[in-house]
């Protein structure tokens, strides 16, 4: 399985880190005729069309008309030239309605002030149907997370003072006590667990009816990604991991995670679902996975789109005959199920 996965990753821009502190330097790149912006509002890209695609990238000339952006931020440079990201006040969109389909999918209907022409769309709506190429949704991505943290992060910490963004908007300072506050990514450990030719999947309340997806967690301070995949799994489910590896990591901008994906050895089978966190969890043969890939299960059950490191996961592991563990990790486990039922 590759180091990363489909979704948000694959991100080309050179992110011109030792450049961002050089305020001339900026200055320049933003005065450069070639360069462009990315633009959100409430959370979601503003799109313009070009015949039958959909573009992210704005001159950023123009995309500084589209209203008085709250925070501007050098997301960095690739071939065409440097790219920045704008974050509009919510006031610059309107509703113009609201749908609620049951999915995870932000289905608000929003136009732009004075700038009907332009669109407004979710970020996964735009994963799921593939209206972006890779990259533009990995920088869409990188945008969204890093304007998010602008947009909740306005104080201090420590004081509670008004901060001010520095360092091209990478870092934000308080001018009261002289803290410095650098954005934020969350870590996420998210598992398939496995046992032979079964895997474990649960739903969340919050899940479109009938998806069943891996289980997740946020990794906590002090332990690792293999005690996080351990700890996360009993809580929610009861059951036992042993062996765990890793697969693979993705970005995932709702709002700043980074998702590390692992398959774990299951020593048990026991379900205990913890209702907290949980709607319901099952095993699930190979071939229900196959069958909830390609949406043909009996029951309509189904797993999450190809954006999501999980699908990743269950389609590494469909394409794998074994678990794929060496056999030092096959008679650790052997041995640790012994001494479980000892």
């Amino acid at each position: 399985m590759p180091d990363s996965v489909e979704g948000f990753a694959g991100n080309p821009l050179d992110r011109l880190s030792l450049l961002r502190e050089d305020a001339a330097a900026v200055a320049q790149m933003a005065a450069d005729p070639a360069a462009m912006a990315v633009v959100l509002v409430q959370s979601m890209p503003i799109l313009r069309a070009e015949g039958d695609a959909l573009l992210a990238r704005h001159p950023l000339a123009q995309a500084r008309d589209f209203g008085a952006a709250e925070i501007e931020v050098l997301l960095g440079r690739d071939e065409s030239g440097p790219l920045f990201a704008l974050l509009l006040p919510d006031a610059a969109a309107q509703m113009q309605e609201e749908a609620d389909d049951g999915s995870l999918s932000d289905r608000r209907r929003l136009v732009l002030q004075n700038k009907p022409e332009l669109q407004i769309r979710d970020l996964r709506v735009l994963a799921a149907k593939n209206r972006l190429t890779r990259p533009e949704l990995a920088i869409l991505g990188q945008a969204k997370s890093i304007l998010h943290y602008h947009a909740t992060h306005g104080f201090c910490a420590r004081c509670g003072a008004p901060t001010v963004a520095f360092a091209a908007g990478w870092r934000r300072d308080c001018p009261a006590c002289g803290a410095r506050h650098f954005p934020r990514t969350d870590p996420v450990a998210i598992m398939l667990v496995v046992d032979g030719d079964f895997c474990l999947l649960g739903r969340a309340r919050h899940f479109p009816e009938k998806m069943y997806s891996c289980l997740a967690g946020f990794i906590e301070s002090g332990e690792t990604l293999e005690e996080a995949v351990r700890r996360e799994v009993f809580e929610e489910s009861g059951i036992v991991v042993g062996a765990v590896r890793y697969a693979a990591s993705q970005p995932w901008p709702f709002p700043a995670s980074l998702m590390f994906g692992c398959i774990g050895q299951a020593l048990s089978r026991d379900i205990r679902i913890d209702a907290e966190e949980l709607e319901d969890c099952r095993w699930f043969t190979r071939a229900e996975a196959r069958a909830m890939i390609e949406e043909r299960h009996q029951e309509g059950l189904f797993a999450p789109g190809k954006a999501a490191i999980a699908r990743s996961l269950l389609e590494h592991w469909l394409r794998e005959e074994q678990v794929g563990l060496r056999e030092d990790e096959v008679a650790s486990i052997a041995e640790a199920r012994a001494q479980k039922t000892a």
